[in-house]
């Protein structure tokens, strides 16, 4: 072989300068009358710098270096992170009831997906934890630019047992297996080995968390959502499965036996939780767990009880007070919260769409947070709903992703501005400006 010389080395090293010069973005610099940070006090009068997808710099403007204070701002009244909504669904489903949702076929619901994503980006919401629909093949799809969308953190399936909350109980159990085994975003298993199998299987298939139900539900038919679903011991091998993945699990549960099962066998996140008691509570604490409230979908369900089946408003009705008592005592004793909502639907007809992500701020502050606390809560302990696999956002700090938004008003004063579309001027995901006052968010950009 050749023998290199110097000067052969310095035309490759200027040559790799010149590359990484190239692929180094410019920097961005954001100015902001107010600057909320996700956690932490607000910043009045404030500049955000980022470059290559990485927020570099946050601090007052009239502070900046000069190497900052020279880059042509652009400025907005106020700026924060990119929502999280820790509990959604890409389902592309019209119905609400589970054995409905079952029988879609998975390009349909791709199809109708796509307008949801777009939606949710436009709404303000850069990430999403998707527990349970077609969001880690939806995630491909943003990935290769053929969708503007949020990152997108799947559990793929919800897993279930057998007669259990993802059950679609009028369907042959032999169709329903086969469906599952061929991208429905359910799964039954039993038993030990099965449910060691079911996590194995969601990880392959992309999962960032493992969800399980570990009571019944409002949507499912007859299933009781006070009644645990799941033995200890089957709960205990899927909890143990995901850790040794460093995935944690998530579990979808009302009842209090269910919430207490979930929690001994090492759930770090309660879904729903609708049946708190102090017990729980303190068991919470102890366990470092999180709640994810979900309000949107019973308020929504308390209004409009023509888009569900008769049995599952009567449980939305039941489960309904019991639910926001539960809130406001997790709130009280300093459980930490994250926001979610469980959208999942796509239909006109049904109006509980994605895009409308913002309003569980609104219930959050019911609940007794703060303004600031509820948008901690939906941005900064977002990430936190994914352990080890969390990626570093939710927070306007240097060395995070570039996910951010600018808003028209300040969301201290009037909480509701976050449940409005309209009123977020600006998206920007890994740097890059998706929407703008002049360029919403569309299906084709």
């Amino acid at each position: 072989m050749p023998t290199l010389t110097n000067k052969d080395v310095k035309i490759a090293q200027k040559h790799l300068k010149m590359k990484q010069k190239m692929i180094t973005s410019p920097c961005l610099r954001v100015d902001a009358d107010l600057i909320i940070p996700g956690r932490g006090q607000p910043i009045k009068n404030g500049s955000l710098i980022s470059s290559d997808a990485k927020i570099i710099l946050v601090c007052k403007t009239d502070i900046l270096g000069p190497e900052h204070a020279k880059i042509p701002p652009i400025t907005v009244p106020v700026l924060m992170p990119g929502m999280w909504d820790c509990h959604m669904h890409f389902m592309g489903v019209e119905k609400t009831a589970v054995d409905d949702m079952v029988m879609v076929p998975p390009a349909i619901a791709g199809a109708r997906s796509a307008k949801d994503i777009v939606a949710t980006l436009n709404a303000g919401f850069t990430s999403v934890r998707e527990l349970a629909g077609y969001g880690s093949d939806l995630s491909k799809v943003i990935s290769e630019g053929w969708l503007p969308g949020p990152n997108i953190y799947p559990a793929v399936s919800i897993l279930s047992q057998t007669a259990g909350h993802g059950d679609a109980h009028s369907l042959p159990l032999n169709l329903l297996n086969d469906r599952m085994r061929h991208g429905l975003p359910f799964y039954l298993c039993d038993g030990v080995g099965e449910c060691i199998k079911a996590v194995r299987i969601q990880i392959r298939r992309g999962a960032k968390v493992i969800k399980v139900a570990t009571t019944g539900g409002v949507l499912s038919l007859i299933d009781d959502p006070q009644m645990q679903q799941f033995s200890a011991k089957e709960l205990e091998a899927i909890v143990e499965e995901a850790t040794r993945s460093d995935r944690i699990v998530a579990a979808h549960c009302h009842g209090r036996k269910g919430i207490m099962a979930a929690l001994r066998a090492g759930c770090r996140t309660i879904e729903h939780g609708s049946y708190l008691d102090q017990e729980a509570i303190e068991l919470m604490l102890e366990m470092n767990a999180i709640l994810v409230p979900t309000r949107s979908i019973i308020e929504y369900g308390l209004q409009h009880a023509e888009a569900f089946t008769k049995e599952s408003y009567a449980k939305m009705i039941k489960v309904s007070e019991a639910h926001k008592k539960s809130y406001q005592l997790a709130v009280n004793a300093g459980i930490r919260i994250a926001l979610g909502t469980d959208l999942g639907f796509s239909s006109p007809t049904i109006r509980f769409n994605h895009g409308m992500n913002g309003g569980e701020f609104r219930y959050a502050v019911d609940a007794g947070m703060t303004s600031l606390e509820a948008i901690e809560a939906g941005t900064a302990n977002g990430p936190e709903t994914l352990g080890l696999q969390a990626p570093k956002s939710g927070q306007l700090k240097p060395g995070y992703d570039a996910d951010f938004i600018a808003l028209s008003g300040n969301p201290m004063k009037d909480i509701d501005i976050l449940a409005d579309p309209g009123k977020v001027t600006h998206v920007w995901k890994a740097g890059h400006l998706h929407k703008s006052p002049t360029k919403p968010c569309g299906l084709l950009t």
